[in-house]
């Protein structure tokens, strides 16, 4: 676990790779899909954890659970539970260790080509 992931409150802790186990290749797939994108976005302008409920998504919830494993499993995203809620936060410092300036630029692009932008 990296100095910025919150360590397990409670419930089952849920595994992550480690920040050399984080693969160009599986960030850019999580990355890719539109709603994972949208979810991103929401936590690197939400508050530092913010539980999968908070998310307003065109999707259904075990669809959003999918979304929220997706970013998990590809390291861009750390989730821990506090009593009943799974908080997720943006790995943004292990990703920005990793590849450097990759998730600013992503969510620069997703800002500037999102509706209304």
């Amino acid at each position: 676990m990296s100095p910025t992931e919150p360590a397990v409150t409670s419930g089952r802790p849920l595994a992550h790779p480690s920040v050399a186990e984080i693969g160009l290749e599986g960030v850019l797939r999580a990355l890719a899909d539109p709603v994972r994108l949208r979810i991103v976005r929401g936590l690197a302008d939400g508050h530092p954890d913010m539980a999968c409920v908070a998310f307003d998504l065109p999707v259904s919830k075990s669809t959003t659970t999918h979304h929220f494993k997706v970013l998990r499993e590809a390291g861009v995203i750390h989730q821990h539970y506090e009593g009943t809620s799974r908080l997720s936060r943006l790995r943004e410092a292990d990703l920005e260790a990793r590849f450097p300036g990759l998730l600013a630029a992503v969510l620069e692009a997703a800002r500037r080509t999102a509706p209304g932008a």
